[in-house]
């Protein structure tokens, strides 16, 4: 079973990936934030996050900075999970390390298809 963090500060937003993830047999963690991401990746080490970008205090973008940056954490594959679709967006996620993007509203499909990276 594949641990997962998932992290969106929309209840609704991470509860729907949530439900993906536990339908395909994963264990989910979520967080509300990327303080709190940074913090149960560490404590838990999942095998992969999903991470919305756009969130109060420390965004995704920040966040996959900072996990990037810690040797206990670097090894994890973040996939973005956001509304945020320009081209911008995706070439800075790409220039972090981002191993996926997936903008919403998306299909469950889109989010299943990127399971595979959780080693």
């Amino acid at each position: 079973m594949k641990k997962v963090l998932v992290v969106d500060d929309a209840p609704v937003d991470r509860m729907q990936i949530e439900r993906i993830l536990v339908e395909a047999d994963c264990l989910v963690i979520t967080a509300a934030d990327g303080n709190e991401a940074i913090a149960k990746a560490r404590a838990e080490k999942p095998a992969m996050i999903f991470m919305d970008v756009n969130m109060p205090g420390l965004d995704g973008f920040g966040a996959t900075r900072k996990l990037s940056a810690d040797p206990a954490t670097k090894g994890i594959p973040v996939v973005f999970v956001t509304a945020k679709n320009q081209k911008a967006d995706r070439v800075w996620a790409q220039m972090l390390g981002a191993r996926g993007y997936v903008t919403k509203p998306y299909v469950p499909q889109a989010v299943l298809d990127l399971l595979p990276l959780a080693t």
